[in-house]
């Protein structure tokens, strides 16, 4: 499932990938753009005011209620399970169960995996355990991890590394860890690094990819929180 961008265009069209803190981002392409889980005030992080054509939440949020200018965009809002398709792009939607069944007060946690510009991303949410094997098929083949790694109420550094053997995406994106003036206490990056095997990677502004760019091997990428 995939947008044909080279049916429109004489060039390969790319997708560009912006972190904004926490598990939000912003993933945007020649006509669309999508945000995942944007969030309040209370998490210390200054959300900036993004214009979006589709929002994913992974997770129950009071975000979107509590600023309803931002519905003067006419954007669409996924935050149930099921497989949409909304100005060409795919958005599937899969409801991860708690990690213990008997959870009755657990947070309700979505994956989504996002087809744009013939690039699949999935961004993990606040998945708090490693899926089974079972569960990781249903996500299909992934070219972009967003994936937890700051441990709290989702994966640590060692759960994060196990999944990422489980999708073997071409690149992972580590987010949901310590952030200056962030009020959630987490893991720093580095502990993740460490993990993977990695001493330092430099963090960039914004990742721009197309289909026939991305690595052949596993690829750690950094993103800057912007602001």
């Amino acid at each position: 499932m995939a947008t044909d961008c080279k049916s429109v265009a004489s060039v390969e069209c790319y997708m560009e990938i912006t972190w904004y803190g926490h598990t939000c981002f912003r993933l945007k392409e020649r006509k669309v753009t999508v945000v995942t889980d944007p969030y309040d005030k209370t998490l210390g992080l200054p959300m900036p005011r993004l214009k979006a054509d589709i929002i994913t939440a992974s997770y129950p949020s009071d975000y979107l209620t509590d600023n309803p200018e931002m519905t003067k965009n006419g954007f669409q809002v996924i935050d149930s399970p099921g497989e949409y398709e909304i100005a060409e792009i795919f958005v599937t939607a899969i409801y991860m169960p708690p990690k213990k069944q008997n959870q009755q007060t657990s947070i309700r946690r979505n994956v989504f995996v996002i087809y744009m510009d013939e690039i699949a991303v999935c961004h993990l949410g606040m998945l708090d355990h490693v899926p089974t094997q079972s569960q990781v098929e249903k996500f299909g083949s992934i070219d972009v991890l967003l994936i937890p790694v700051g441990g709290g109420e989702s994966l640590n550094a060692t759960q994060a590394a196990e999944v990422i053997s489980l999708v073997e995406p071409h690149i992972v994106i580590p987010m949901y860890y310590s952030l200056p003036k962030l009020t959630i206490e987490l893991d720093p990056v580095s502990k993740f690094l460490k993990e993977m095997g990695l001493t330092k990677v430099d963090p960039i502004d914004t990742l721009k990819l197309t289909k026939s760019n991305l690595p052949e091997e596993t690829q750690i990428v950094l993103l800057e929180a912007k602001s």
